[in-house]
């Protein structure tokens, strides 16, 4: 796909892939036998108003428990009423949903809190970059609408399983959801790609000067920004929730388990042992430059970006699933 931006930008393009390898059982259904069952759940409430910024992390979210197989796991945007909200007055820049675990005689607080590292554990997929950054389970964006994420049988991913759960921990789920109030925006587009200014940011969210040459991205449009809406209007302020709808079935050896791997084109494949999360010295990022386009090179069709890495994957096995996710309006 083209993109032709108005200025240096960063975005980030992912693949996930759900993966099949050899399985105990002697022999495998072609269809799995357990009903597929099926809820539907509402992220805690959030309130935006035009130009406002939503990126909060969510532990402890409904969730279906046990030893069960997920198939599939859409969500959207809606208002009080249930009303899905349309993508152009809330653009759903991301939502991930990832698993980790929980110390058993920790006191619970639900909702967007702080952890205590020596309490939690945090789980990770089986993709190629680990520490902190891919290791959701799911996770879409602004495509979430009508993308179909069911893993067709026999397979589903394999939750709940009691000898994976460490020794007096147990198993939960967080959700991050990133959404931008673009209603009234002097600039709609500019906001969802997150420009350094239209966001009035010269500082990430921890407080920390960005680099002149950052011209927009996820350190711009951080939980509680705003962008700049137009002069004199008067868009409400509205509660919103994240729907979510997951489907299961009860595990039994007729299932065969697939892994999840997630690559992101802006991975370079550098790796060090000491480096986890996002630095030149890790090549898992999630932003790549995309640079100005000029004149001239809009005339002669030149104002193509195209973003490219080859990456090796560590196990065979066979591809059962596959979606991409480009962050673009």
């Amino acid at each position: 796909m083209a993109h032709r931006p108005r200025g240096g930008l960063l975005l980030s393009a992912m693949l996930a892939l759900t993966l099949a390898f050899n399985v105990s059982c002697t022999l495998a259904s072609p269809r799995i036998g357990n009903k597929i069952k099926s809820a539907t759940f509402l992220s805690p409430e959030f309130v935006l108003g035009p130009g406002s910024v939503e990126n909060r992390f969510y532990y402890n979210i409904d969730f279906p428990r046990g030893h069960i197989g997920l198939k599939s796991l859409g969500a959207e945007v809606i208002d009080e009423a249930g009303k899905p909200i349309p993508l152009h007055e809330t653009y759903l820049h991301h939502w991930v949903v990832a698993k980790y675990y929980q110390r058993q005689d920790v006191v619970e607080n639900n909702g967007d809190q702080k952890f205590q590292q020596a309490d939690y554990i945090f789980g990770t997929n089986s993709g190629i970059c680990q520490g902190t950054v891919l290791r959701q389970y799911f996770g879409l964006g602004s495509e979430t609408r009508k993308t179909d994420t069911h893993i067709p049988d026999p397979y589903a991913i394999e939750i709940g399983n009691p000898a994976e759960i460490p020794e007096g921990y147990e198993e939960k789920w967080m959700l991050n959801v990133h959404a931008i109030d673009t209603r009234g925006a002097v600039d709609t587009w500019g906001c969802t790609e997150c420009r350094c200014d239209l966001y009035n940011v010269t500082v990430d969210e921890y407080g920390q000067p960005l680099s002149p040459d950052y011209i927009g991205g996820l350190n711009c449009c951080y939980d509680q920004t705003r962008c700049k809406v137009q002069q004199g209007y008067g868009g409400a302020r509205r509660s919103l929730y994240l729907r979510y709808t997951v489907e299961w079935v009860d595990w039994d050896c007729d299932i065969i388990p697939v892994k999840i791997f997630i690559f992101d084109v802006t991975d370079t494949g550098k790796r060090l042992n000491v480096s986890t999360g996002l630095s030149p010295e890790n090549g898992c990022q999630v932003e790549y430059d995309v640079e100005p386009c000029g004149s001239a090179n809009a005339v002669s069709d030149g104002c193509i970006h195209v973003q490219s890495t080859s990456l090796t994957m560590p196990i065979s096995g066979y591809v059962i699933y596959g979606v991409a996710h480009h962050i673009e309006p």
